[in-house]
């Protein structure tokens, strides 16, 4: 019974990024910033995509899945973070806590796969180009989207009722800006290692299987690329995967180098380390969503075409 009442924690404490107000203050215009520029930019490329019917292709149902995931994985954090930059006392009540770790756990893992899938629709389309009409049809890339969605959130869901069902007691202050799953962790009076072991499991699922199938879908794309005859040709075939390329480099860069080893206890326990976890994680919460719609827009000849012709018919209409 005493165990039970450890963890019925009322809510938790959130640290923020800087305890310095004037610092605090800039990063709240700084972020304000961003987060306007990640709704914006990612709802008009999903405008964009559901606009153009010359659009309506596997590739950019993907790109339309990837954007209204960012604006969910932003919204799930960002408005916390801006209030409490704001706020002299950072609050987060127990459930709102568990809320927005099972959302941010869910978008980050349904992201993992869904560029696993973009890779692959990229390497049927440049490597099997007559069958790709077959091969990437409506039946088959709209259960690919829905799986990358139900995955993400049944990975979430386990991770989280792990997570929730731990004691907490004494000290309920996260060292960070948000409800971060692995700083929440650091609070249980508990062993974690169950909570470890099923985080490196899902690590291997949701961060190696997908790394490997953009891996090898790209050694196949850039060998097919080679054997093109004219550097012209090349050069277009690239074209089209060089904004997912550039995504999963920036993306995976981040999340790999922040989830890849979970541990129960950060064995450096320096405050500089715990300053590099918030920053990473600011890094691929909100730089990551904001440049995703700018990498395909500014690659991609199509989105660049119809975002023009929706701004003339907006400003300019006949």
């Amino acid at each position: 019974m005493k165990l039970a009442n450890q963890s019925t924690v009322a809510g938790f404490v959130l640290l923020g990024l800087s305890d310095q107000p004037k610092l605090e203050k800039t990063f709240f215009v700084l972020i304000l910033c961003m987060y306007l520029a990640i709704l914006l930019g990612n709802g008009l490329l999903i405008l964009v995509t559901v606009s153009d019917s010359r659009l309506h292709t596997p590739m950019y149902f993907f790109l339309g899945n990837l954007s209204f995931l960012d604006i969910c994985y932003t919204t799930s954090s960002l408005p916390l973070v801006l209030d409490g930059f704001l706020t002299p006392r950072k609050t987060i009540s127990f459930s709102a806590c568990a809320i927005q770790m099972f959302l941010s756990f869910a978008m980050g893992a349904t992201e993992c796969v869904l560029l696993g899938m973009m890779a692959f629709d990229r390497y049927v389309a440049i490597c099997n180009p007559l069958r790709y009409p077959v091969v990437m049809r409506k039946a088959v890339y709209v259960p690919m989207a829905v799986s990358s969605w139900l995955a993400g959130g049944a990975n979430s869901l386990v991770q989280i009722s792990l997570a929730v069902q731990l004691p907490f007691c004494g000290d309920n202050v996260i060292n960070h800006f948000t409800c971060e799953v692995l700083a929440v962790l650091k609070l249980a009076c508990a062993d974690i290692s169950i909570n470890v072991i099923s985080m490196g499991v899902a690590n291997v699922i949701f961060l190696g299987a997908p790394v490997l199938l953009i891996f090898v879908s790209y050694i196949f794309i850039l060998t097919t690329i080679l054997r093109v005859p004219s550097a012209e040709g090349r050069k277009k075939a690239f074209s089209t995967c060089s904004a997912h390329l550039t995504v999963v480099v920036i993306f995976y860069g981040t999340i790999l180098f922040m989830y890849g080893k979970p541990k129960s206890r950060d064995p450096l326990g320096a405050d500089k380390q715990e300053l590099a976890d918030k920053l990473i994680s600011l890094f691929y919460g909100v730089l990551t969503p904001m440049l995703n719609p700018i990498i395909y827009s500014l690659r991609n000849k199509d989105v660049k075409v119809t975002v023009k012709n929706l701004v003339n018919q907006k400003c300019f209409p006949k």
